[in-house]
């Protein structure tokens, strides 16, 4: 076992090497905030509640606790440092590599074929996109629990064709792979098919089928361990399915009302034809993997010559396989993991608007590799190749794997590099368009962000989250009918969806509209009753209006939601310290929440130190007013901001003086954004 330990954590060290650069990406732009960046139940760690939500949430469109639970260790050892979550990933990888090589060296007994089938899976590019993005954890986590059911199944296996001693190891085996299974699907769904993949593994390597007799193959040297009829292996198996289809019931839920979309942009012959394309354009990229992205946009109709070709290939390839099924049953066995394992994401059921995605090969692939490395094997052994052959003729297409992973890991070093890379190598891709206009914007450049919005307009108008954004930056842009509009098609287009409610609501403020403002922010929560978003909104709303009382009842049930919301600790304080109405005011409490809130924010915010003072002001702690406040002047003085200075010394001068600062929220001159 020395050499084979070896390879196997040669393989470990060797992936961990080729990723080490993504330790250096930041986070990005598109399902990141999602999961992690601007998700506030995972950033808070491990926690009680974090538990019992990611039990119970569908957030994302999916139900896969462990994941969530995964990114909240994460932030609790690592915080938001991206580095620390990508190397995360990439470790994930590279175990799984190795777990995939002593899975495959238990099950064939095969050293070398086994170790290519690894290296392969270690090193090949369309695996990039599962481990360099943060938000796909689930690809490698659940990889990493799928393998763990394969190589308890198969020491099960070994047990259940003994006797004695050996047989009664059998069952906790079983149960070893039952539970592992289980996590692996509450890592992503994806995993349902794994059960007949132990169908696969039972004809060959492990022979236990009755039709694995007829095997006449000189690839392993093994007998038969049993003789299975195809029933009896299915029935074994049922704890298996019956987890298999509570998952699928589960995802379909979930799903149902947020990511499968409606037959009618997207009907079942294009379904089905684009599953045939992307069948053979996955095998295609497979073995060319370049012009790689990160999202493939599904088109309105496939050329007839494309859909022939695909067509003939996979009946090529099918045909191949079987007549072979006997003398190399690795070429059935790896071609059937390929179809099965990429059936739940092929397209039928349509999810999202992609036509394929590099992600979903992580798994799948490892059947395509299977069936080359063992055919090599083969091939090489029936002809006595010298083993200097064999290591050029293996190291080659690994060395290739090497480079193009290097040079595609490049392009996720951040999201602008990410979607301008996409929109290079993809046609007509509104996605990528949309994306890069949200790194321009981050970045300040308004106009370029706004000409790649409407690009992505121009070629899918049905995007919401397009015309939210190109809505907020026209009402920047002092449009606001024009952004009224956006905003109103992005509600009609999504509805069931809280931000574009928040953001036409806020609008609505700025227009004098408060009524249909404010139902517009009931909506958003009634939509997710947890965030507290809403609330903080309809509280700045009514203070507009004069309401201060009102809001602050607002500002309560939004920190009632998130007792660390920033904004509406400081907003709170602010009304608390300042308003005219006395009855209003409440010095006391008020250092107590800005207080917290300049603790959240580490004493870096000039508009929560102003508060603080204010507070302070009130109850008579001049001094500590004055030197606060004095602390936000030079904070905002170096960023080069003289009025919020000057505005800043009115109010020192007045608690030099002895004086609080009193304020009127009704109808501020600035507007608001509900981004």
């Amino acid at each position: 076992m020395a050499r084979p330990r070896f390879v196997g954590l040669a393989l470990v060290l060797l992936s961990l090497l080729v990723y080490l650069p993504a330790g250096q990406h930041a986070f990005l732009l598109y399902d990141d905030p999602e999961y992690i960046t601007e998700n506030r139940v995972v950033q808070a760690g491990l926690t009680s509640a974090g538990f019992r939500w990611a039990f119970t949430t569908g957030h994302a469109s999916n139900w896969h606790p462990v994941t969530w639970l995964s990114h909240m260790l994460d932030c609790e050892m690592f915080g938001l440092d991206a580095g620390a979550h990508h190397w995360v990933n990439a470790l994930f990888h590279a175990v799984n590599a190795g777990l995939l090589f002593f899975f495959l060296l238990r099950a064939t007994q095969a050293l070398w074929p086994s170790a290519g089938v690894a290296a392969l899976f270690s090193l090949h590019p369309l695996h990039v996109e599962s481990v360099a993005w943060a938000a796909e954890r689930k690809d490698v986590l659940s990889a990493c629990f799928a393998l763990l059911t394969l190589w308890a199944y198969v020491r099960y296996a070994e047990a259940a064709a003994g006797s004695g001693a050996g047989s009664r190891r059998a069952a906790p085996r079983y149960a070893l792979a039952l539970a592992w299974f289980a996590l692996g699907l509450m890592a992503k769904p994806m995993l349902v098919t794994l059960p007949f993949v132990f169908l696969l593994l039972d004809y060959w390597p492990l022979q236990r089928l009755a039709a694995s007799s007829d095997l006449r193959t000189s690839v392993l040297p093994i007998a038969p361990r049993a003789s299975l009829s195809l029933l009896r292996a299915l029935a074994e198996k049922w704890p298996f399915f019956l987890l298999a289809l509570g998952s699928c019931v589960i995802t379909f839920i979930v799903q149902r009302a947020e990511a499968v979309l409606a037959l009618e942009p997207y009907p079942l012959w294009l379904r089905l034809e684009n599953a045939v394309v992307a069948y053979a354009s996955y095998l295609l990229k497979t073995v060319w993997p370049l012009d790689l992205a990160v999202f493939y946009p599904l088109r309105a109709r496939i050329p007839g010559i494309q859909m022939a070709v695909a067509l003939g290939l996979l009946a090529v390839l099918s045909w191949l396989a079987w007549r072979n099924r006997r003398r190399r049953p690795h070429l059935i066995v790896g071609w059937l993991w390929f179809l099965g394992m990429l059936a739940p994401v092929i397209g039928l059921v349509q999810v999202g608007g992609q036509a394929m995605a590099d992600r979903y090969t992580y798994l799948p692939l490892i059947g395509v590799f299977l069936a080359v490395a063992f055919e090599m094997g083969v091939w090489f052994s029936r002809r006595r190749v010298a083993s200097g052959v064999i290591a050029v003729a293996g190291g080659l297409p690994l060395l290739g794997c090497l480079i193009l992973t290097e040079r595609q890991l490049g392009y996720w070093r951040n999201s602008q590099d990410l979607f301008t890379h996409a929109i290079a190598v993809t046609r007509d891709n509104a996605v990528a368009h949309i994306n890069l206009g949200v790194a321009f914007e981050r970045e300040g450049r308004r106009d370029a962000a706004l000409r790649e919005y409407e690009i992505g307009l121009s070629l899918n108008p049905r995007l919401a989250h397009a015309h939210n954004n190109v809505a907020n930056l026209l009402d920047e842009a002092g449009r606001p009918d024009e952004a009224l509009e956006h905003l109103r098609e992005a509600v009609r287009l999504k509805p069931q969806a809280p931000l574009p409610h928040d953001n036409l609501g806020t609008l609505l403020v700025e227009l004098g509209r408060y009524d249909e403002a404010m139902s517009q922010y009931a909506e958003a929560f009634r939509l997710n009753p947890d965030d507290p978003r809403p609330h903080y909104l309809m509280g700045k709303a009514l203070l507009r209006q004069g309401r201060g009382a009102d809001a602050i009842t607002h500002f309560h049930e939004a920190l009632r939601l998130d007792p660390n919301d920033v904004q509406s600790l400081t907003f709170l304080a602010r009304v608390l310290s300042a308003d005219h109405d006395a009855s209003a005011r409440d010095g006391r409490a008020a250092i107590a929440f800005a207080e917290r809130a300049n603790a959240l924010t580490a004493g870096s915010q000039p508009f929560v130190l102003e508060t603080l003072a204010m507070a302070y002001a009130e109850s008579g702690r001049y001094s500590e007013a004055q030197q606060v406040v004095r602390k936000a002047i030079d904070l905002v003085s170096t960023a080069g901001e003289p009025a919020a200075a000057e505005a800043m010394r009115q109010k020192l001068r007045l608690y030099e003086s002895n004086q609080p600062w009193r304020e009127s929220f009704a109808n501020p001159p600035t507007k608001t954004s509900a981004r």
